[in-house]
């Protein structure tokens, strides 16, 4: 059978996924032809002709995006600034917006040799990880409560050390727990989270409201039920001068900052847009505590 052009089944695709309402159609269907043929996007000029059997794969997997499955979940993975991670059912698929946070976090530990990172509510381990990869001198850690997401992050961190990134190390764990990396207070010279933070009832495209984990997705009817606690905990953690930098709904541009200034030992306190211009995280410094000076002694 002959080979058949890839930019008809493209468009084709883009119809389809148009016709399903999906977002980003043409985008989409770029980014699914381009996993099928192994290229990326831009190069898909590239491959004019495809055999029939690509043309139906692309069609099967269209057929599933156009019922709102996540296209992360089809092509199996999700970028964070330099790396890509694995996702799939049962961990919160990470989101270009968090990029911002990272492109923060890297900067703030700029002229900082061997620098300690936590980075809570790990999730896929994505933030983890890519920050493993651009700082190979630091000593990384990544907490997650749940053990389905803990698993993939597991396996993100098991290839990114098999592709030669510092290896970051994993624990199982609740920000909520007082004693959560006790052996680290004082320690982290930033602490980073992207915590669970929609308000229940939030109206969610079908992408998010059905295939993502809700656990990591809601926290209580304000979204504000576990941000309090990432907080304290990542206070805790902190070093004098160390930073933490915490993502939040765009409704808690006022409500984050806030319980970041409640914190005496924090200073520096601002809220950060995303790639959209709506506030999407806070951040804060540890103040560096200033020795008194000694009087000299009467003579």
């Amino acid at each position: 059978m002959s080979r058949q052009p890839l930019r008809l089944a493209v468009l084709e695709a883009q119809r389809i996924l148009t016709d399903a309402g999906v977002e980003s159609p043409r985008v989409d269907a770029e980014l699914l032809a381009a996993h099928l043929v192994g290229v990326p996007r831009g190069r898909l000029p590239m491959v004019p002709l495809v055999d029939p059997s690509v043309v139906e794969a692309l069609r099967l997997l269209v057929s599933r995006r156009a019922k709102r499955v996540p296209l992360q979940h089809l092509t199996g993975t999700a970028p964070m600034g330099p790396i890509d991670v694995a996702v799939g059912p049962g961990v919160f698929i990470p989101r270009p917006e968090t990029e911002v946070l990272l492109t923060w976090g890297l900067a703030a530990l700029d002229g900082v040799t061997q620098p300690l990172v936590v980075d809570l509510c790990t999730g896929s381990g994505a933030l983890a990880l890519a920050v493993a990869h651009a700082r190979p001198d630091a000593q990384v850690h990544a907490v997650e409560r749940d053990p389905l997401a803990l698993s993939w992050a597991r396996r993100n961190a098991d290839m990114r050390a098999a592709a030669g990134d510092t290896p970051v190390v994993l624990y199982s764990g609740d920000v909520a727990d007082p004693g959560l990396l006790v052996a680290l207070d004082g320690m982290a010279h930033l602490v980073l989270c992207n915590p669970p933070y929609v308000p229940l009832g939030a109206a969610l495209p079908p992408e998010v409201a059905w295939h993502e984990p809700s656990a990591a997705v809601f926290a209580g009817d304000d979204g504000l039920a576990v941000i309090p606690d990432v907080v304290r905990t990542g206070t805790r953690l902190l070093c004098e001068g160390g930073s933490i930098a915490i993502e939040h709904d765009d409704s808690h541009a006022e409500a984050v900052p806030a319980l970041l200034a409640a914190r005496r030992v924090l200073t520096d306190v601002a809220d950060h847009v995303d790639l959209a211009g709506r506030p999407r995280f806070a951040t804060a410094r540890r103040a560096t505590m200033i020795s008194p000076q000694l009087s000299p002694h009467p003579g």
